[in-house]
């Protein structure tokens, strides 16, 4: 993996379009009205992390490279939209293609905009996007089903798969999100096989008034706090507004805008964290006159596949991974020093590299 990415969904008018415009500083339209958004828009962020440019600083180098994220804004779905209503299934197949849901819920009242069911109700709103979700999985089963069970007259090995579908397909027809479903560990490798929507894990934005910071809580925040723990999700709550004036100032004033606000750090940068915490994402670093630079991994990743991150040649040819934490490098002024002290570790091909962990790469 080399960037995590992540579709924004909600309802139209729940400030989806103003929080995209806020992560990408990118002026699309977010006018007060349904289907604005036509087109799924991309749009990378780098990932927020000081220790680049503390290593940057000590290895003298060029440049920095922090880690991505990619938002993928997708149009308002509604009510229907599994069967073609709205802007219909295109913008489902959208999702497919994303790591993770980001799903943004209006839990502010402004009698300015218009909501699209004429009554704001977070749980309400998050429901009819998970059923919509629910009947796109259920059309691909049905889809998969019937072409499995032609071929499975002449293969017997297909049966797992064939189980494992009516399973799910019973699972689905509850109304309930396949992320819920206990699964074996045989199943989750078939699942894998699939592009199931209600697999992917989600993370629900809770977009509040200005009014609400800097505690960003309110009654609908909690319902929505309640309902994402019985089915382990997380919640981040944001004011998208805010957010977006924030995005349009340089470093120093949108510091000194967040501390008049009460806020140590903004709710962009949070969604980013909890994004990667949620895809059990870590980075490591490489540092040096040319660059330093974030790798992303998945927690529990061998040194050696890591390696396979900068270069498919590197993996192959490990030798070895001289490794420093972070606060060695630090505190020791750079590896020559964490060397000195006996704090620079040789590891082989199957360590399991750290977040924040410092490596030098040696090959064939």
């Amino acid at each position: 993996m080399s960037n995590l990415s992540c579709g924004i969904v909600g309802l139209p008018n729940v400030g989806k379009s103003t929080l995209f415009n806020a992560l990408t500083r990118k002026q699309i339209p977010s006018e007060n009205y349904p289907f604005c958004t036509i087109d799924p828009n991309v749009g990378i962020v780098f990932v927020t992390d000081p220790r680049l440019k503390t290593l940057s600083d000590q290895s003298g180098s060029k440049k920095i490279i922090p880690a991505t994220v990619t938002f993928v804004d997708i149009a308002g779905l509604v009510k229907g939209a599994s069967q073609g209503a709205g802007l219909g299934n295109q913008f489902l197949t959208h999702i497919r293609e994303t790591d993770a849901i980001v799903q943004v819920v209006r839990c502010f009242e402004n009698d300015d905009v218009i909501h699209v069911a004429g009554r704001v109700d977070p749980i309400d709103d998050i429901k009819v996007i998970t059923l919509e979700l629910i009947l796109s999985d259920i059309q691909m089963v049905e889809n998969t089903l019937s072409r499995l069970e032609k071929q499975a007259k002449g293969n017997k090995e297909l049966a797992p798969r064939i189980d494992f579908l009516k399973k799910a397909m019973a699972y689905l027809n509850q109304e309930l999100p396949l992320r819920q479903m206990a699964m074996t560990p045989e199943e989750e490798e078939i699942a894998r096989l699939y592009p199931f929507l209600t697999k992917k894990r989600v993370l629900y934005v809770c977009n509040v008034g200005e009014n609400d910071v800097p505690a960003l809580d309110n009654a609908l925040v909690q319902r929505v706090r309640e309902y994402a723990a019985k089915e382990g999700s997380r919640v981040v709550p944001i004011c998208a507004r805010i957010e977006e004036e924030i995005s349009q100032l340089d470093e120093k004033d949108a510091r000194e805008f967040l501390l008049s606000l009460g806020l140590k750090e903004s709710g962009l940068d949070r969604l980013i964290k909890e994004a990667f915490s949620l895809l059990d994402l870590i980075t490591y670093i490489t540092t040096g006159e040319i660059e330093t630079r974030a790798w992303t991994i998945h927690k529990g990743t061998g040194a050696a596949e890591a390696a396979g991150k900068i270069h498919s040649d590197i993996e192959k040819g490990f030798i070895r991974a001289e490794v420093v934490s972070f606060d060695d490098m630090i505190r020791y002024q750079g590896r020559v020093g964490a060397r000195d002290v006996g704090r620079a570790r040789s590891e082989g091909r199957d360590y399991t590299v750290q977040d924040g962990d410092v490596i030098l790469f040696f090959h064939a």
